[in-house]
């Protein structure tokens, strides 16, 4: 293994038995024949499957369809680009010229889609349970800073939860403006909060990006004017059980 790929290691924690297994996790298809793909498909079904588990164990109280929202979440492109940022994923990728010269070591949908590679050569080389801890230890920190009541929801759904928890009327929103010709309009929209006395306006290119934007304006003020913020019910860690997948899975080396 040369040092730049022990250095990568040593971040992910996990010693490749066979180091060949990590290079070809950091190869795109535009560099060669021998490329990451196939391991992406199988570091995405063991990513799932893991953070499924952590929730499940970290959150009792918490139905299937917030899990589930709460799982689409954490393994979604934006949140596996973050992880593989920390670990400076771009300055290991082995990219053809063309992907070179456009900036894809910068691209997000790479970077996902190599950490989940990487998931899947940990999983091939060291079993199922070096495969786990090396992604819990990505997951814990961002878990720990998680509010399971809020994450994946827009601005609307949070301000309409918001209100309906202190039995006070929906928000209106209002389109006060529009500008631009008819294939690039910029929408102005207001969202009004007559309990709190409360009116934003903000501009958006579609008329719900306009929505959301004001929401979320909107939300700000009234937890600001709020005097008794409600306490949400997070689910409770609780201990229990980890689920294990015992299944050895070799690869085809020809």
């Amino acid at each position: 293994m040369t040092m730049s790929l022990a250095t990568l290691a040593n971040r992910l924690d996990y010693q490749f038995a066979d180091a060949g297994l990590l290079e070809q996790a950091l190869t795109h298809r535009s560099h060669g024949a021998r490329h990451n793909e196939r391991l992406e498909f199988l570091g995405d079904s063991v990513l799932n499957f893991v953070v499924a588990a952590m929730l499940f164990e970290r959150y009792a109280r918490i139905d299937e369809g917030d899990l589930s929202r709460l799982r689409a979440n954490l393994v979604k492109q934006a949140s596996l680009a973050d992880i593989a940022q920390k670990l400076d994923l771009s300055q290991y990728l082995r990219l053809g010229e063309g992907e070179l010269k456009s900036g894809g070591f910068r691209r997000p949908s790479i970077l996902a889609d190599t950490l989940e590679a990487i998931f899947g050569a940990v999983f091939l080389d060291g079993g199922f349970d070096q495969a786990r801890r090396v992604i819990v230890r990505q997951y814990q920190p961002i878990l720990a800073n998680v509010d399971p009541q809020t994450l994946g929801k827009d601005a609307k759904t949070l301000l309409q939860e918001f209100l309906q928890g202190r039995k006070m009327a929906l928000p209106l929103y209002t389109v006060i403006a529009t500008h631009g010709a008819a294939h690039s309009q910029q929408f102005e929209v207001e969202c009004a909060i007559p309990a709190f006395e409360i009116k934003v306006v903000a501009p958006g290119s579609s008329r719900r990006a306009a929505e959301q934007s004001a929401a979320k304006l909107a939300l700000e003020a009234a937890e600001a004017a709020s005097p008794t913020p409600l306490k949400r019910r997070a689910g409770k860690a609780r201990k229990t059980t980890q689920l294990t997948l015992p299944v050895a899975v070799a690869q085809d080396t020809k």
